[in-house]
């Protein structure tokens, strides 16, 4: 019995002693293909039962080229599963080589497929080619879908950037301040280059302050604020924006300062001080004339005292010509002393007459 059991293990024994080399080399690399092959299968096996399971037609081959291609599987196959199973396939050219190529620009695969998925199910007209262009474009096309499904409020102003309300002055010069609500949704066919929230709220901002302004009285503002909002809705605001203005309502709106009164009121002080200026003016101009006059008084006073000088002389020449007696003096002294006598009794006021 012995000897049976070592002639049966002697000849495998001895055909392991035959093999040369090389066909250890091929056992080897037989050996490490098969385990290469074995730890692919299992990194991918998940994923391919996925697909084979859910009929989206993805390759074992193709999960191991997404690999060396830089290439999210499990991305693509997710992506895929829910195009497949929610009937996209059937509308859009969807493959699993747009996927990938989405993919590499840097694209969201799953988001723009979860947004066409909306889209088809609201009815809303949107392709793949502009789902995509949109998210290598920076925007959120989920987001976009979704806005468009359920219409968003924004703040007017924007209360994160600033505290304040929309301040306008009515035709009667009283002071408004507003702050309104505008109901926006997404319009896709201009979501590529339009413009964003800051220009709507931008824009919606200056129609009612426009729409204020031209109003005749803050009454009329206050009894009928829709008016406004008509007014604004009228005024195509949403041109070349991602969105389209749904309704604007202006949810407060407050009387502030009576800025006509105010202007008036500044518009009077300016006045009184360029009336006090020329009165100034005026002032100084009679001032300077009156020095003139003084100084004109002292020169003719100059030119009395010149002229009384003379008198002297006169009466020199006069008695020294016989023409003037001694009596006829003394009778002219009597004459000026009565008349300096009759001044200063009558007082200085007879004296300035």
């Amino acid at each position: 019995m012995i000897n049976v059991l070592d002639a049966i293990t002697a000849a495998p024994i001895a055909q392991l002693a035959q093999i040369g080399p090389g066909g250890w080399i091929a056992i080897v690399v037989t050996l490490l293909l098969a385990i290469i092959l074995l730890a692919i299968v299992a990194q991918f096996a998940s994923l391919w039962l996925q697909c084979l399971m859910t009929r989206t037609n993805i390759r074992l081959i193709d999960l191991v080229t997404m690999r060396f291609r830089k290439v999210n599987p499990t991305v693509i196959v997710r992506s895929m599963i829910m195009a497949v199973q929610s009937g996209l396939t059937k509308s859009y050219p969807i493959t699993q080589r747009k996927l990938e190529a989405h993919y590499l620009a840097g694209g969201n695969v799953p988001n723009v497929i979860r947004a066409l998925i909306a889209a088809e199910r609201a009815g809303i007209a949107l392709d793949w080619d502009t789902a995509q262009g949109i998210d290598l474009a920076g925007r959120d096309i989920l987001d976009a879908v979704r806005t468009s499904v359920y219409p968003k409020v924004i703040d007017c102003p924007d209360p994160k950037r600033t505290a304040g309300t929309l301040d306008a002055v009515a035709g009667d010069g009283i002071q408004l301040c507003a702050r309104a609500r505008v109901t926006v949704r997404t319009n896709i066919a201009q979501l590529i280059g339009g413009a964003t929230e800051e220009t709507v709220i931008a824009r919606v901002g200056q129609g009612i302050v426009q729409a204020i302004g031209s109003t005749d009285s803050y009454k009329s503002v206050l009894e009928n604020p829709d008016n406004i909002s008509r007014i604004v809705l009228g005024q195509g605001l949403e041109g070349n924006t991602a969105y389209e203005i749904v309704s604007i309502d202006i949810a407060d709106i407050d009387v502030g300062e009576n800025i006509g009164a105010r202007l008036q009121a500044d518009q009077a002080e300016a006045d009184m001080r360029v009336a006090q200026a020329k009165a100034e003016q005026l002032r100084a101009d009679q001032r300077a004339r009156e020095q003139e006059m003084i100084a004109r008084i002292q020169q003719n006073r100059a030119k009395v005292v010149q002229a009384e000088a003379q008198v002297p002389k006169a009466v020199a020449e006069a008695f020294a010509s016989r023409k003037l007696g001694l009596l006829d003096f003394y009778e002219l002294k009597n004459v000026q002393a009565d008349t300096s006598m009759r001044e200063a009794i009558a007082g200085p006021a007879a004296a300035s007459q």
